[in-house]
């Protein structure tokens, strides 16, 4: 840190460890259910012990964040956790395509799973333990951005493996890059003397200490991440069977268009931090949510490949000021002693969200009959998410009062 500028190089090293769950996550979404699948027959199943790491984050990563702050060593209170669980994921990680049956493929799975939502928490809290409040949407956006190459690389360098030995390569490449972003954040990275010595409670330790009206704009927060999660995960899930049902794409290219939104998010997650210290972080992300719906609606009653591929590039600019933003706000209000609860109570809504919002909008799905309504979905869940933003009054350095009328005129700007 020197003075108010952030400190790139700093928060490139701490991003590492969210770049090693990314390259893990991608992997592991990408080629595990055509490993299940040769001990499955059953689609429901395997859907089902696809989800056992939402299902583990919603439990597990508000405990160990809760742990980590709790925890106090000479490396750290974040640093034990990696150092015992990234090992530990990486060995598993090896092991997953190498299992003769059943049985000793979900031991590895449960055990891989289980220990990811143990450093989760205290890995992501590293951010905001290092950065000052009024930098972190700039700082979040990097680390998104560094995850973001992680899961470019997992994708291309994994799916170039799998062609030349089959599964164990991507698996076996991950692992060593996991271990490599170990090494990156034990060499370089120190948390700070607070991270590691108790101190007096910070006011806002707890959600017990917070005012009546932070409490409100902490719920609502997360109110927040809950439906605009619930909406992303909806497309991010049925994109492509929305594609090739109603613009008659193939399932490639479908998700080759899908690919769009994840690249312009990727390329605006640093940009989209630093608008927000001009516009505020609440403002930032009503833009973002705004413009998700306008762009989103059309897309009800337009079927076009190119009006889809249009919204989408455009959309992932707008994504990107919402989830850029969202985790600095939650833990703005956690105090320097509770970080690692706060990551663990955004996680628990989002996580929450990726388990209901596939169930639900199938269930919509079979009713109406179509894809059609996906998008119509995703705008409802976004003007629920708007809803919930537009009463906070907390989340900022300071408090904030934001009318309609200067959302509009932001997003004109």
């Amino acid at each position: 840190m020197q003075g108010n500028k952030l400190d790139v190089k700093k928060t490139l090293l701490l991003s590492f460890g969210f770049f090693a769950s990314s390259i893990a996550w991608s992997v592991y979404n990408s080629f595990v259910p055509q490993i299940l699948a040769g001990f499955i027959t059953s689609t429901t199943l395997i859907g089902f012990i696809m989800t056992f790491d939402n299902i583990f984050g919603v439990v597990f990563q508000p405990l160990f964040g809760k742990l980590s702050d709790k925890t106090h060593t000479r490396f750290g209170r974040r640093m034990p956790y990696i150092f015992i669980g990234l090992p530990i994921c990486a060995a598993a990680f090896t092991m997953i395509p190498k299992m003769g049956s059943l049985g000793s493929l979900m031991t590895v799975i449960i055990i891989f799973t289980f220990v990811m939502s143990a450093w989760r928490s205290p890995v992501v809290a590293l951010m905001p333990d290092i950065t000052p409040g009024p930098l972190r949407s700039q700082a979040n956006g990097i680390v998104n951005l560094l995850g973001g190459v992680g899961s470019l690389i997992a994708f291309f360098a994994g799916g170039i493996l799998f062609k030349a030995g089959g599964f164990p390569l991507p698996f076996l490449m991950s692992s060593v890059m996991m271990l490599l972003a170990l090494a990156v954040l034990a060499l370089f990275v120190r948390e700070p003397k607070h991270a590691y010595e108790p101190e007096e409670k910070n006011k806002n330790a707890d959600i017990k200490q917070l005012s009546r009206e932070e409490k409100k704009s902490l719920l609502l927060i997360l109110l927040g991440v809950f439906f605009w999660f619930t909406g992303y995960n909806a497309v991010e899930t049925f994109f492509t069977l929305y594609a090739t049902n109603t613009l008659d794409m193939d399932a490639g290219s479908a998700s080759m268009t899908l690919a769009i939104f994840s690249l312009t998010f990727l390329a605006f997650a640093v940009p989209a931090g630093f608008i927000a210290v001009k516009t505020g972080r609440r403002r930032a992300i009503l833009i973002g949510l705004t413009g998700l719906v306008v762009l989103f609606l059309p897309m009800v009653f337009l079927a076009n490949v190119w009006i889809a591929r249009i919204c989408l590039f455009l959309g992932g600019f707008f994504w990107a000021m919402v989830n850029i933003n969202s985790l600095p706000m939650v833990v703005q209000l956690s105090g320097e002693e509770k970080v690692g609860a706060f990551v663990g109570y955004y996680y628990f809504f989002s996580f929450s969200s990726q388990i209901v919002s596939p169930v639900l909008f199938g269930f919509i799905r079979d009713l109406v009959g179509h894809y059609k309504v996906l998008f119509l979905y995703a705008s409802i869940a976004f003007v629920l998410a708007a809803i919930c933003l537009f009463f906070v009054r907390h989340g900022e350095d300071a408090p904030v009062s934001v009318s309609a009328s200067e959302v509009f005129e932001s997003l004109d700007d």
